[in-house]
C-alpha cells in the first residue's frame, strides 16, 4: 500500500512538473515574439510630454523604445523644424503657417503642455538636428515623416543633414505622398522607407512593391492575415497609433515588425 501511495505521488509531481513545463514554454513563447515587435515614441513620448519637443524625445530615448518618430516641415528661409500640424492652432495660444514662417520667428512660438491648458516655457520647435542629436545620444532609431509633399532639393537637404551625422543607417523615412518616398529611393535605393496609410488593399500593395517600401498603416486596417500576406511579400508592418495595451498584445500576435505609441516600450 505505501508503494501504491508513492507511485501515486510521483505521477502527481510528474504531472505538476509538465504542466509547468507547458506553461514555461507558452510564456516563453510569448514573450520570443513579443521581443520580435519594436516598439516606436509616437512624436516622441508624447503621451507624458508634449509631442515633438526635445523633453518627449529625452523621454523616449530614456526608455526602451526602438525609434523616436518624428514630423518634418520646412520653413520659408530654407530650414527644417519638427512639427506635426501645418500650422501651430493646435498647441499654442497664436497661428502661424509653419512652411510660411522663419526658423526664428517659430523658435519664439509659445507650446501649451500635453494638455493644451497653458503655456510651458520650456516646450520650443526643435529643429531636425537637435531631433537626430537626441537620438544619436541614445542611440535610437529615427523615424521621420515627410508631411506634406516635400520638393525634391528639400529632401536632398535633408537626407545631406542626416549624413553630416552619418546616421543614415539609423533612419526610417515615411510618409503620405508615395512622390517622396519615390525621391528618397532614386537617390538611396536601399534607405529604410515606409508608406503611411489609413487603409490596405491592392493599390496600396501595387506601390509597396513598385516602389519597395515597407507599410505603415493605421492598427484599424490590420489583421493576421494582411500581415501574413505583407511579409510573405517581404513587406515589414508598422502601425499607429496604438494606446491601449490590449491591442498592441492583438498586434504583437499578429507578428507586426513595429507598433507606433503615444506611451508603451
Amino acid at each position: 500500500m505505501k508503494k501504491f501511495y508513492l507511485l501515486l505521488a510521483i505521477c502527481f509531481l510528474l504531472i505538476i512538473l509538465l504542466i509547468c513545463l507547458i506553461v514555461y514554454i507558452n510564456c516563453t513563447t510569448k514573450h520570443q515574439k513579443k521581443s520580435k515587435t519594436m516598439m516606436i515614441a509616437h512624436r516622441g513620448l508624447s503621451g507624458y510630454e508634449k509631442e515633438n519637443t526635445i523633453p518627449a524625445f529625452i523621454a523616449a530615448g530614456c526608455r526602451s523604445f526602438y525609434g523616436i518618430e518624428c514630423d518634418i516641415h520646412p520653413t520659408s528661409d530654407g530650414k527644417f523644424v519638427v512639427f506635426h500640424d501645418d500650422d501651430t492652432a493646435r498647441i499654442s495660444p497664436i497661428n502661424i503657417k509653419i512652411e510660411e514662417t522663419t526658423l526664428e520667428e517659430l523658435k519664439k512660438v509659445p507650446l501649451y503642455d500635453v494638455k493644451n491648458e497653458k503655456v510651458v516655457p520650456y516646450y520650443t520647435i526643435p529643429t531636425l538636428e537637435e531631433y537626430l542629436e537626441v537620438c544619436i545620444r541614445y542611440q535610437k532609431q529615427c523615424i521621420i515623416e515627410f508631411k506634406n509633399v516635400f520638393k525634391e532639393e528639400d529632401i536632398k537637404k535633408v537626407i545631406a543633414i542626416i549624413k553630416e551625422y552619418n546616421y543614415l543607417d539609423k533612419v526610417i523615412f515615411i510618409s503620405f505622398y508615395i512622390e517622396n518616398l519615390e525621391i528618397v529611393k532614386r537617390y538611396l535605393p536601399n534607405q529604410r522607407a515606409q508608406f503611411l496609410s489609413s487603409k490596405y488593399d491592392e493599390t496600396v500593395l501595387d506601390l509597396l512593391i513598385k516602389y519597395n517600401v515597407d507599410f505603415d498603416v493605421h492598427h484599424s486596417a490590420l489583421n493576421k492575415r494582411i500581415v501574413d500576406e505583407l511579409h510573405h511579400k517581404g513587406i515589414k508592418v508598422n502601425c499607429w497609433t496604438v494606446n491601449e495595451k490590449k491591442r498592441v498584445l492583438e498586434l504583437i500576435d499578429m507578428g507586426v515588425d513595429f507598433i507606433t505609441t503615444n506611451y508603451f516600450d
